[in-house]
């Protein structure tokens, strides 16, 4: 196989498999002898070998037989009559190969670039993540550690850790960051132990001035990596070192992680992000069309298409993104703008899968249970305060997240006016923008409606 082939199937693996991947587990190969229709890629460590072999040899030779069907087998060897150079293995095993220089280059797994500070759209259900970051993105004194932040898929953790790691790198190039996933953590940790280099593996990690881990839950249930993550954990902080993890969920609630490590993560600041809220996701959908005007220049979204899509795409970020990425290709293909009848037309799968079908029953009983009230009461016919307004509560989440008409809604309460309906919704959307506590009742309720 030559070089020249060789840069082609580099360039399809790169496209099929994303940047990070291939800057991680492809760049690093290079290319050995052919013989016996066996073909040879040098690789790094053999740890790194079976890693590849293991995830990427069949989509490899796929692509190598389309340059040379000759080849009937690929597989994997350390060069052992060269040290390969640091440039041309993986940056999350830089590390492992040299301790600590001085004003040492942000050194870490590769970071995303559009995962700044500056593209994070900040709004109520994260505030309080991206305040605390943006703490520990300054480089000062240590005031919480860790610094755990978790939430479901699509709520911005792994975009304020990337975005950590890069206003670190410019804030104090002097300090030696280290960013990785968990799954990466134990790779080396198993690496380590494999070629007997665990003092390497030590030093290395515990001679960094910030550790970033993310979704630290995949350590739960591998009892060595727990036990070397503990004691990294402990020798940093007695260090008064920065630790920064993220995770999917809190660390009391991920199973099989030992209590002692859990009691750890649970010393620092704890932040929860919550799932969006309306105003964050028109927040996030009007920055993100700014992007996207820059390849559409000419393409305008018609008034109401954003709020329609903040009403409907409520699961998370990415799908929300996504969907908005999709409606200007797809209006660019087609010459049509950007209004309703397209974006139904172009999102119909996606507007489907993240319909949440809430009845007027559902809500009803959700609100009885929350303001502690009899379901009877609530939709009978006294008017006392602590029913009336609950009752205006549950109206005002019937009108909003179902598409039942007001004199529908009426009925279902014990056989009132579509006016009462109206008058409960108006009087609750009065009282949202004054008063904390039913805000805080309405968010909580939706969030509850819509999980």
């Amino acid at each position: 196989m030559t070089q020249a082939q060789w840069t082609r199937i580099r360039e399809r693996l790169r496209s099929t498999i994303g940047q990070n991947n291939f800057q991680t587990w492809i760049d690093p190969l290079s290319v050995g002898p052919v013989e016996d229709g066996i073909g040879t890629l040098f690789v790094p460590t053999n740890f790194f070998g079976n890693y590849v072999s293991q995830n990427f040899a069949d989509l490899i030779l796929h692509e190598i037989r389309n340059e040379n069907d000759s080849i009937m087998r690929v597989k994997f060897a350390v060069n052992r009559s060269s040290t390969p150079a640091s440039s041309e293995m993986p940056k999350v095993m830089q590390k492992m190969a040299a301790p600590k220089a001085a004003n040492n280059p942000l050194n870490t797994a590769p970071l995303d670039a559009r995962f700044s500070f500056d593209n994070f759209v900040v709004g109520k259900p994260n505030e309080l993540a991206h305040a605390a970051a943006r703490r520990v993105a300054e480089g000062g004194p240590v005031t919480f550690n860790p610094l755990f932040l978790y939430g479901g898929v699509g709520l911005g953790k792994t975009h304020l850790m990337h975005a950590i790691a890069q206003e670190l790198h410019i804030r104090k190039p002097e300090l030696n960051v280290l960013y990785l996933s968990a799954e990466q953590f134990m790779y080396r940790f198993v690496q380590a132990l494999r070629d007997r280099k665990m003092m390497d593996f030590k030093e290395i990690f515990r001679s960094v001035d910030v550790l970033m881990v993310d979704d630290v839950q995949f350590i739960a249930g591998k009892d060595s990596t727990q036990e070397e993550f503990f004691h990294t954990f402990n020798a940093l902080v007695d260090q008064n070192k920065q630790i920064i993890i993220s995770a999917d969920r809190a660390p009391g609630e991920i199973k099989d992680l030992e209590d002692r490590v859990k009691s750890r993560l649970q010393c620092g600041l704890v932040v929860d992000l919550h799932p969006t809220d309306y105003e964050l996701r028109l927040g996030i959908l009007q920055s993100k069309v700014e992007n996207q005007q820059k390849n559409y220049p000419d393409l305008e979204v018609q008034p109401g298409v954003l709020e329609f899509l903040a009403h409907r795409i409520t699961s998370n970020v990415r799908v929300l993104e996504g969907a908005l990425t999709r409606l200007f290709a797809f209006a660019s293909l087609v010459g049509r703008e950007i209004d309703m009848d397209l974006t139904q037309d172009c999102l119909a799968d996606v507007l489907r899968a993240s319909e949440r079908k809430v009845s007027i029953e559902e809500i009803q009983r959700k609100v009885s249970e929350h303001y502690n009230i009899r379901l009877s009461d609530m939709v009978g016919p006294k008017r006392l305060r602590s029913y009336a307004r609950p009752r205006q509560v549950a109206m005002f989440l019937c009108k909003k997240m179902t598409s039942r008409s007001l004199p529908e809604i009426g009925r279902r309460f014990g056989g009132r006016d579509h006016t009462t309906v109206m008058h409960g919704v108006k009087r609750i959307e009065e009282l949202k923008q004054n008063d904390a506590q039913i805000a805080e009742d309405l968010e909580l309720l939706r969030r509850a409606l819509e999980a």
